[in-house]
């Protein structure tokens, strides 16, 4: 709540009205009734703690029928703040909500794609991909520890997963990284930082 003008327990009624409201539509809700320190300070809090979504209420949207939604997160073309009808705020959060986690995976799968390298067939190629920035190198692998050992000695990289259906390649390599038989799995590479 925006605790300002002659009469803060009405704002702090709407507020708590809002709450219940969220509620009842399944979001989890936390009000903020601190007065000791400055909205700014609020904000940066919880926007620091993850929180996706900040609604705020004061005498003006009182007035307007209206609440301020600011995004923690922007989506390129929105804005960060917005007011909005109270009414449609309620009905779209669950909505805004399961936006904002799609968002999110979205946008780190994007960026763990971008800094991945598939199909990597010698060492040589593999310390080349992680010397080019790359974060994760995959490859194909025999199963002998020796071979990770070897790996692990000329490019500081060392086996990180074995990426099931989603993370792994559409193919699984033929042969080993090592140049030494066939592969039985494929795995993902990567240097600790």
């Amino acid at each position: 709540p925006i605790l300002k003008g002659d009469d803060p327990s009405l704002v702090l009624e709407k507020t708590k009205e809002v709450e219940s409201r969220l509620k009842a539509a399944g979001v989890r809700v936390k009000i903020d009734e601190r007065d000791n320190i400055s909205p700014g300070v609020k904000y940066y809090e919880w926007e620091r703690k993850g929180v996706p979504f900040r609604i705020e209420i004061g005498p003006k949207d009182i007035e307007k029928g209206s609440v301020a939604l600011a995004r923690r997160v922007v989506p390129e073309g929105a804005q960060r703040k917005s007011f909005i009808a109270e009414d449609v705020v309620i009905a779209e959060m669950p909505t805004l909500l399961e936006d904002f986690q799609s968002e999110l995976r979205d946008t780190a799968k994007a960026r763990r794609e971008e800094n991945t390298v598939r199909g990597v067939k010698t060492i040589d190629e593999l310390s080349e991909a992680l010397d080019s920035g790359a974060g994760f190198v995959f490859s194909g692998w025999n199963g002998d520890p020796s071979v990770e050992d070897k790996v692990k000695g000329l490019t500081r990289a060392t086996i990180r997963c074995l990426p099931g259906e989603e993370f792994g390649s559409a193919e699984t390599p033929s042969k080993c990284v090592s140049g030494s038989g066939d592969s039985v799995t494929e795995v993902a590479w990567a240097r600790a930082y």
